[in-house]
């Protein structure tokens, strides 16, 4: 995550959220998660509200066997049209069949210093 993180700072991805995640966050029980958290997310260019458009398209996804909070994360990610839903949960990565591309940090790292390294090379 900390090369992710890397990434955002160096504005080779974008940061989006979501109210989702903000209230996810404040339930969070390890008061220095949750601060560090709560300063990452100071960072996205935009924030996704929820609503009811949002809330269905959660049960859809809900039907792949990603639950709860989760599917809502991914709808939201939809609806914003995020290129990729970061996660480090393997059961959603496997399970989730939506517009978003879910990969674990990894994944993404390596995807995006490719991509760099090949515009490098253009």
């Amino acid at each position: 995550m900390l090369l992710v993180f890397g990434l955002i700072e160096k504005r080779i991805i974008s940061l989006v959220s979501s109210e989702v995640l903000i209230y996810e966050n404040s339930q969070n029980p390890h008061t220095e998660r949750q601060a560090f958290v709560t300063s990452v997310l100071h960072k996205p260019r935009v924030i996704q509200t929820l609503n009811d458009r949002l809330a269905k398209r959660a049960q859809e996804i809900e039907a792949m066997g990603v639950k709860g909070l989760d599917a809502l994360h991914l709808a939201c990610a939809e609806r914003l049209k995020a290129g990729y839903f970061v996660t480090c949960d393997d059961r959603i990565i496997r399970k989730y069949t939506g517009m978003v591309i879910a990969v674990n940090p990894v994944e993404l790292t390596m995807t995006m210093l490719k991509q760099e390294a090949d515009n490098a090379d253009s």
